[in-house]
């Protein structure tokens, strides 16, 4: 029995080009990151507007990552995960934030990942 199949070079460089898309997910990480983002600093605690003011996205390959405080804000951590030696109670307002806003980022990635998918030709979902 002899078996060809029709267009496997070009599924090959499809799949190839699927490949590299899915490494390179910075946009997606970085709309992410930015719904959180802007969650999380709606939910900080504001006293004088620092913390709150001090949010920022950070983006690789890999991943979107949102971060409070600097060296002018170095109170963020203990304000968000709470010092019990300090009598500092958590607040977990970035962390309540990422959860709350879920469906949004997912459905960027969920949205982003069959785009990606849609460009192998033949593919069926």
């Amino acid at each position: 029995m002899t078996m060809y199949v029709v267009g496997a070079r070009a599924l090959r460089r499809q799949l190839s080009q699927a490949a590299d898309d899915f490494s390179d997910l910075k946009a997606v990480h970085r709309r992410s990151a930015e719904i959180v983002a802007t969650e999380a600093a709606r939910r900080a605690p504001v006293e004088s507007g620092k913390l709150r003011d001090s949010v920022r996205v950070g983006v690789t390959k890999k991943t979107g990552i949102v971060r409070f405080g600097k060296k002018s804000v170095p109170y963020a951590p203990p304000i968000h995960w709470g010092w019990h030696k300090r009598g500092i109670r958590p607040t977990l307002f970035a962390t309540k934030a990422a959860k709350e806003t879920e469906p949004e980022w997912v459905a960027e990635y969920e949205r982003r990942m069959n785009e990606i998918i849609d460009k192998i030709k033949g593919a069926q979902t």
